[in-house]
């Protein structure tokens, strides 16, 4: 094999029109503390905000120099200046906002959160909406732009790993679950496991079929009753590769009283070579880089590229780059919406599996 390069392609691809006006439907954590910065960083244009709070609005407005604030979301909508909306909500309320967005004939693109929709009839509803009314919908799939993610798919791409055999994620973390996770009644597999199935359909297509078993979280279940707090599935591929996560959002009693020992890590192991990797996630807000060390056959030692980026909030601009490059190319998002509904079709098989005790094909929800 030749020499290793390690100028790797994992920053997204920017649109050459960095000043599209951006309105923003949201303002809690996600809008304000990364959509918002990483949009900053970048020089991304969003003149306007609006949520359910318009004080709390008007202080994400200030802290990010937007200039325009409204009251409701109905009224940033009908602001004729705005091009592209970008939506943080909650996913149950997701649909009535893109049924409002596609009726005004100046909005081009939509970014809505994951799980687009609070089911897969949903996102397919989201979707067909968008398609009908000739609005570009882009997803904010975001771990895909995490730098180890997409550090990864580049030096599988390249064929240093060879043919993939065996791909695993091992996720040790306590996510901070939101309120209106209670009235749903789901919690791993929409909001964590979602990312996991995400990347692996980035890194590899998709599969076959899914096998998933679950178990409430204890410490979540003591809140609110659910069903899907410790996660385990397989992802079986017609290559023969496997891919497998533990999502253990419970990680023993480390808020009670014992020691934590928390973490997200993955595995890529190929017919020529090995990845391995950490997610800096769990440790946000101090910033953590995300890591990728690999091996190829030929070459000797480890491989251990690095980047200064992380996760939270710097691979939140992939997500928006990708949907303005659409616009601006005229060609479906790299997370487009009917990419995405995969991801979407992928998860509901998991619920299936765990209701019927089995291995579903993702085909037999695609064609549902």
């Amino acid at each position: 094999m030749s020499e290793i390069n390690l100028d790797l392609n994992y920053r997204p691809t920017l649109p050459s029109r960095m000043d599209t006006p951006i309105g923003c439907i949201g303002s809690g954590f996600i809008m304000a503390d990364c959509h918002l910065v990483a949009y900053r960083d970048v020089g991304f244009n969003p003149i306007a905000i609006a949520s359910r709070t318009p004080a709390n609005a008007k202080a994400v407005a200030e802290r990010h120099s937007i200039p325009a604030i409204y009251d409701t979301w109905q009224e940033l909508l009908d602001d004729t200046n705005i091009e592209v909306v970008d939506i943080a909500v909650p996913p149950d309320n997701q649909i009535e906002m893109v049924r409002e967005t596609v009726r005004r004939e100046h909005i081009k693109g939509i970014l809505a959160q994951k799980p687009l929709g609070k089911d897969y009839a949903e996102a397919k509803e989201i979707v067909r909406l968008c398609r009908e009314s000739g609005i570009t919908l882009g997803v904010n799939q975001n771990m895909r732009y995490d730098q180890s993610i997409r550090a990864c798919k580049d030096i599988l791409d390249r064929g240093y790993l060879g043919e993939p055999v065996l791909a695993t994620i091992d996720m040790r973390a306590i996510p901070h679950w939101m309120p209106w996770q209670e009235r749903l009644g789901w919690v791993t597999l929409r909001i964590m496991s979602i990312h996991h199935m995400d990347s692996f359909r980035f890194l590899f297509g998709d599969p076959v079929r899914i096998f998933a078993s679950v178990r409430p979280d204890p410490r979540t279940n003591e809140k609110f009753a659910h069903e899907d707090g410790i996660c385990l599935y397989i992802l079986e591929y017609e290559s023969g590769l496997r891919a497998a996560s533990c999502d253990d959002v419970w990680t023993g009693p480390a808020r009670e009283g014992a020691e934590g020992d928390i973490y997200i890590r993955w595995r890529v192991e190929g017919t020529d070579g090995m990845a391995r990797g950490t997610i800096g996630w769990p440790e946000y807000p101090d910033p953590s880089p995300s890591t990728m060390d690999f091996t190829t056959k030929g070459q000797p030692g480890w491989m251990q590229p690095r980047w200064d980026e992380v996760w939270f909030p710097d691979a939140f601009a992939g997500p928006m780059a990708q949907l303005l490059c659409a616009l601006e190319n005229g060609t479906e998002p790299e997370i487009g919406g009917e990419d995405n509904l995969r991801t979407m079709a992928l998860v509901e098989a998991a619920y299936q599996s765990v209701a019927e005790h089995r291995a579903v094909e993702l085909e037999e929800i695609l064609n549902s």
